[in-house]
């Protein structure tokens, strides 16, 4: 038993008790299925005929023994932050001058996002890069997430996790080191660069928080911009109103009721499966189906983090402590450390640069052709030529 004051690190390694896997079994040949209404594709959530599909997948195909095995190919551990476990990776490069970095998922996804960066980050001499570009990773589930859940009391907001990140890097003995995130480990990134200018070297964010145009632009504004920043400001407009409108319906459950929705998601697997899935096909660069960017096995092992350890209302509540903070809506104060943006054409917002500068220190902007929210999982190849690329500029 770790007790809450415990600051010792202790190894950690993936072992799922085979029963937990029987009882998914189970669970998945009971399923009650919903009627649907014909002919309604994915215009009110994830259709029937595709769930069955995956879920039978998942039942009689998937391999989670494969998938735990190559997670425990990273050295894992805990550590009490804070009074809650933190579980991380913390994988070290060949290359004794690495850099390190810190890399933070989000909702709803974890750790698994990250397993294509990995080697090409910590190893690129191994993977046809400049040894120069080496990184020690860090790599954290959110306090409430997978293996660092469920938190045990209120708070657990992006601010507090940056908190617990900082004393996790001070533990470890880095002094200096880089962050990268989206979604939650977005914002969880730009708060810890902006908390702790003296450790944080600089920020890579596959996405931007507060970086998108929330209320409709007058005449004025638009004519102060150049031709293409005005463009931009009307589609990153027209994009934050389909949001509002289609898609932002389980962030405003999350933030509101979390624990009703945790009964459905932990008692069901197909529940949590579809809560999961349709994240993957709307906020992908996929087509009909999120595998057409992400790959099944690599969607299910997500999935799995979530169910095996219990953990779909307490990584809910992130939005709640976030909606109900002091300051929530409020401008976000600026943050001075060097930050990079990748923008991937699929992400859930369009970033407006003149937006962006009022409190970030952007010194790199880059705009892919080609992915969506899930960066590290869809491109890993354009995600780690970004990175690397940054951090070699802040090298000089």
């Amino acid at each position: 038993m770790i007790s809450s004051d415990d600051t010792a690190i202790h190894p950690f390694r993936i072992d799922i008790p085979q029963g937990d896997l029987d009882d998914l079994h189970v669970r998945l040949d009971r399923t009650r299925w919903p009627d649907e209404l014909p002919g309604a594709g994915w215009a009110y959530g994830v259709p029937l005929d595709y769930l069955k599909e995956l879920a039978h997948y998942w039942r009689h195909v998937y391999d989670w023994r494969a998938a735990e095995a190559r997670l425990n190919e990273w050295p894992q551990f805990t550590t009490t932050v804070d009074g809650a476990t933190l579980h991380f990776a913390h994988v070290r490069s060949p290359e004794p001058d690495a850099t390190p970095l810190v890399i933070t998922h989000g909702w709803p996804g974890s750790i698994v996002e990250f397993l294509d960066v990995v080697g090409p980050l910590t190893d690129p001499r191994a993977h046809g890069g400049d040894p120069a570009d080496a990184f020690h990773l860090v790599i954290p589930s959110i306090p409430g997430f997978g293996f660092s859940g469920p938190t045990r009391d209120r708070g657990w907001d992006h601010r507090r996790v940056a908190a617990a990140l900082a004393v996790l890097m001070e533990r470890l003995g880095y002094e200096g080191y880089g962050v990268q995130g989206g979604d939650w480990g977005a914002g969880i990134s730009r708060e810890l660069g902006r908390v702790r200018p003296d450790r944080v070297i600089g920020v890579h964010l596959n996405l931007l928080p507060d970086s998108a145009v929330t209320a409709e632009p007058d005449e004025k504004e638009l004519a102060a911009l150049s031709p293409a920043e005005r463009e931009r400001t009307l589609a990153s407009w027209e994009r934050t109103q389909e949001w509002v409108r289609e898609r932002q319906g389980y962030a405003v459950l999350q933030a509101t009721r979390p624990q009703t929705l945790a009964y459905a998601l932990i008692d069901s697997p197909v529940g949590q499966l579809a809560w999961i899935a349709e994240k993957f096909k709307e906020w992908t660069h996929s087509g009909d189906r999120p595998e057409d960017a992400v790959d099944r096995d690599r969607l299910l092992t997500n999935v799995m983090l979530y169910w095996l350890t219990g953990t779909a209302g307490s990584s809910a509540r992130i939005y709640y402590e976030r909606a109900h903070a002091d300051g929530w809506g409020a401008a976000p104060e600026p943050s001075s450390t060097p930050t990079a943006l990748a923008v991937f054409p699929r992400e859930n917002f369009i970033p407006v640069r003149h937006i962006a500068d009022r409190t970030n220190t952007i010194v790199r902007w880059t705009e892919f052709d080609r992915g969506g929210h899930f960066a590290a999982t869809e491109q890993p190849d354009l995600l780690v030529d970004d990175v690397r690329a940054f951090f070699r500029e802040l090298r000089g």
